[in-house]
């Protein structure tokens, strides 16, 4: 069995009682305990809003102006190539400066790049958007790995549980909030507004980390690697713990399917003729279930994680079968529960997988194997996008979504087979 080394202590804490719970209860309680994960807690909340306001314009800007599912996946890949490229610079980064100003500088970046989407008001401005969705993703490449590995820093060892499942759910609150809300105020108002909101999301997540007075990472040893070498450093460490691999595995075999995400704007327009509104009211449903997901999740793997492994396996074939179910769905109303569901498994292996990360690895390699994390669903899912665009154009996009739904299943076998034994160890 491999040497398993796990994160050192966090600073000097409060000595108020803590609430071990898994649930909602125990979110309450570390909320109101703790000022400065609540500040993050919040920062994340609006600018999760502000992010799905923009997701919503975006893809009903492009298929306004006559776009196609393939249209959209590269609208996808615009997106996921850029922050896959940068991911590496954003783990070094982490854990090489500040993270605090770090995240404070990237979402003044992001703000100020949001109001260029302005001027995007016709199909020859298209190119314009992908370009600052681009560099947007690129500084979320930076933002994303020093939040992560900041976490377990901001909250109590017994809490970093509830807060990743906290974490989990302001995605999953703010993508049904705020993609209901952008796909009526897209259909109402226009696109300009959703982008102005995403502008000003940025900046309010910017003044609330700036109050935080925790710090962000512990003492640093002084070490400077070149990108290359603080990549390496990543894949050094994980051989030296499976429990690691098995982790990174998660999300970047979930990638291989992502791409049948596509299908939630292209059903609502062309499926089922809804418009934006109809991309809000399925995005809705995916929140829906992206924030019950990491609690009942949660509940799963146990108080002392012994079936972490067992609950990210459930979850990983609950997004299969449900999306499965969905490419056969006739009316907007049943798909709408099919998508929650779905998601429910995607929320929960999410937020599991990122918690047995924090947990195991040690604060001066955080950064870096968040890094790593996210770089790897956003390889497999900008992959998986080109690959559902086609598929959709050739086999028409009710095939299309089966067959992903079926390499969900598929890289859910496989990874339950290949992680038994670490399953029965237990983390």
């Amino acid at each position: 069995m491999p040497q398993r080394e796990t994160a050192e202590e966090p600073g000097e804490r409060s000595g108020t009682p803590r609430n071990q719970g898994t649930g909602f209860r125990a979110a309450v309680s570390l909320l109101k305990r703790n000022t400065d994960f609540r500040r993050l807690y919040f920062a994340e909340i609006i600018s999760f809003g502000g992010d799905w306001f923009l997701i919503v314009a975006l893809f009903s800007l492009v298929l306004g102006h006559e776009g196609t599912a393939m249209t959209l996946a590269f609208t996808v890949v615009a997106q996921e190539l850029p922050f896959f490229l940068m991911s590496p610079v954003g783990g070094a980064l982490a854990d090489r400066l500040d993270r605090k100003k770090l995240m404070i500088g990237t979402d003044v970046a992001r703000a100020i790049l949001c109001l260029g989407f302005l001027f995007v008001d016709s199909a020859d401005m298209l190119w314009l958007a992908f370009l600052l969705l681009a560099a947007i993703s690129s500084l979320a490449a930076i933002f994303d790995p020093a939040s992560g590995a900041a976490i377990p820093n901001l909250v109590d060892k017994e809490d970093l549980a509830t807060a990743n499942s906290l974490g989990g759910s302001a995605w999953g609150t703010m993508l049904a909030v705020g993609a209901g809300i952008g796909g009526i105020v897209v259909a109402t108002v226009g696109d300009q507004a959703a982008f102005a909101v995403d502008a000003a999301s940025f900046a309010a997540s910017a003044f609330l980390l700036s109050r935080i007075t925790r710090a962000f990472s512990e003492e640093r040893r002084g070490e400077h690697p070149s990108i290359w070498r603080a990549t390496m450093d990543t894949f050094v460490y994980a051989n030296r713990d499976r429990r690691v691999w098995a982790f990174l595995s998660v999300k970047g075999g979930f990638g291989l399917a992502g791409g049948v995400l596509i299908f939630i704007s292209v059903f609502a327009y062309d499926i089922y003729g809804a418009g934006a509104t109809g991309i809000g009211i399925l995005m809705a449903a995916r929140g829906v279930g992206a924030l019950v997901g990491p609690f009942v999740g949660r509940w799963i793997a146990g108080a002392d994680d012994r079936r972490l492994f067992t609950a990210i396996g459930l979850a990983l074939f609950t997004f299969g079968l449900s999306y499965g179910a969905f490419g056969f769905a006739r009316t907007i109303w049943v798909a709408a529960p099919l998508v929650m569901l779905a998601h429910f498994g995607g929320g929960a292996q999410w937020a599991l997988s990122s918690y047995g990360l924090q947990k195991i690895v040690p604060d001066h390699i955080r950064g870096r194997v968040v890094a790593v994390d996210f770089a790897l669903i956003t390889l497999t899912f900008g992959i998986s996008s080109v690959v559902a665009g086609a598929a959709a154009d050739f086999m028409g996009p009710r095939r299309a979504v089966v067959a992903l739904a079926t390499v969900a299943l598929c890289w859910a076998s496989v990874w339950w087979v290949s992680t038994a034994r670490i399953r029965r160890a237990g983390i």
